[in-house]
């Protein structure tokens, strides 16, 4: 039988082949410069929109927004990817064009990387907060120390605002940019009509009542769920009571008039401190009942209830505390330190707040005493727990401390030339027995 062969391709054709392969699809070119940072932008941003410099409103700081005339004021928000996952992006444009992305395999496609792995978002951000500094320091003094804001224009207001890298001026130019930021300072100052213009003062009122609203809407959809998990439900979190000493039905427990009498014992672990403690509690419950010295046994259902019977949070406690923590997040992002310290003096008084914050306190009142009897008792319970010296123990420990303080009195009373000879190396040295043994 004849044998077959596969067919070979010519030589020429192989080696087009082999160096079709071997060439990339792109060619990147070197980069020059600073690097390039990827930018997510909103869709409503037309191509008048402007990545300008303005001071940052919590500490003036320059900082990056994007300004558009139909879709309003934008700040970036980082994205960083985990240090321990090295990334980067790659990133295929068609040339000429920073819109549309086209095939790869049409000519005019390139394609180039960013070792950069971070990424901006557009977020909106409410221009009232950008010239709420200015609004704040707008004072005048008369007297002592009497302060009192004065109605100032918005230009006024303006030139407050640090000019050092910003595109205030350049940005104000524009008429809806300027009228939405108006606009939204109306919201917080009360204003004057004086001929053609209108004048501004800060109200302190309307900007607490205003950054409520924002707060409420913020933890309507429920914050973040790694803020919710630690200043929400971990803040609230009281120590769980669970029962330790319990006797199952039908069981009874000897008399022992030597054993110490402590009630029943428990276990309190406070989850909102990341703290374990034991304590000392009986059968009631926490708000209402102290530990007291009389043994209560119960069976395992009583105990049961013991150990669901510790401090819970209501709802309404809870949306409070939600409230709060975004009121605080707001406040220490977007205001000036001066303004928020006042904010948060004024939301905790209920005659300028329209929220009542009396449950939240009681509740955070009665949190802090549990945890520090928790914390009280447990020292107690700690020391009860150590387990007691025998007398044998305590005797021959007695007396080998006895030996050791007579070993030190025999050595500080030994002469000099003792202790010279007890340092003399006697390696290799006949003992003096040796010259004394019989022939």
């Amino acid at each position: 039988m004849p044998r077959t062969r596969s067919a070979k391709p010519p030589a020429k054709q192989s080696t087009e082949a082999s160096a079709s392969d071997a060439a990339s699809k792109y060619t990147l070119e070197s980069r020059e410069g600073p690097p390039k940072h990827v930018l997510i932008l909103p869709k409503a941003a037309t191509s008048e929109a402007r990545i300008v410099t303005l001071p940052h409103p919590r500490n003036g700081r320059p900082s990056r927004y994007l300004v558009c005339p139909q879709s309003g004021i934008h700040e970036f928000t980082k994205i960083s990817a985990p240090k321990s996952a090295p990334s980067s992006w790659l990133i295929e444009t068609k040339v000429g064009s920073c819109e549309g992305v086209t095939d790869s395999r049409e000519p005019g496609t390139r394609a180039e990387t960013i070792s950069n792995s971070h990424m901006f978002v557009a977020t909106n951000i409410d221009p009232l907060f950008l010239v709420l500094p200015s609004l704040v320091d707008a004072k005048i003094e008369k007297g002592s120390d009497e302060k009192k804001r004065l109605f100032l224009t918005s230009d006024d207001h303006f030139d407050k605002l640090p000019e050092e890298s910003s595109h205030l001026s350049e940005i104000l130019r524009w008429g809806a940019t300027r009228a939405l930021i108006e606009s939204r300072m109306e919201v917080i100052c009360d204003t004057v009509d004086a001929g053609d213009e209108k004048l501004f003062r800060l109200s302190e009122k309307k900007l607490l009542a205003t950054i409520i609203e924002k707060a409420k809407r913020m933890g309507e959809a429920g914050l973040p769920p790694t803020i919710e998990e630690k200043f929400v439900r971990k803040t609230l979190e009281a120590p769980v009571l669970l029962s330790r000493n319990v006797t199952m039905p039908g069981q009874h427990q000897s008399k022992n008039e030597d054993a110490p009498d402590s009630g029943v014992s428990t276990h309190l672990t406070d989850l909102g401190n990341s703290q374990s403690t034991a304590v000392t509690d009986s059968n009631a419950s926490f708000a209402s009942h102290p530990s007291t010295a009389a043994t209560s046994f119960v069976d395992e259902a009583e105990g049961d209830e013991i150990a669901s019977a510790a401090l819970q949070a209501s709802p309404e406690v809870i949306a409070l505390q939600r409230l709060r923590v975004a009121f605080d997040f707001i406040c220490s992002r977007y205001v000036p330190s001066a303004a928020a310290e006042l904010l948060r003096a004024q939301l905790s008084r209920l005659e300028e707040s329209s929220v009542d914050f009396t449950p939240l306190n009681k509740y955070t009142a009665q949190l802090a005493e549990l945890r520090a009897e928790a914390l009280a008792a447990s020292s107690v319970a700690d020391y009860s727990r150590k387990r007691p010296r025998d007398e044998e123990q305590d005797e021959a420990q007695q007396e080998k401390k006895r030996k050791l303080e007579e070993e030190k009195k025999r050595k500080a009373n030994a002469s000099r030339g003792v202790r010279d000879l007890k340092k003399v190396n006697t390696s290799g040295m006949m003992k003096l027995s040796h010259f004394f043994k019989a022939k």
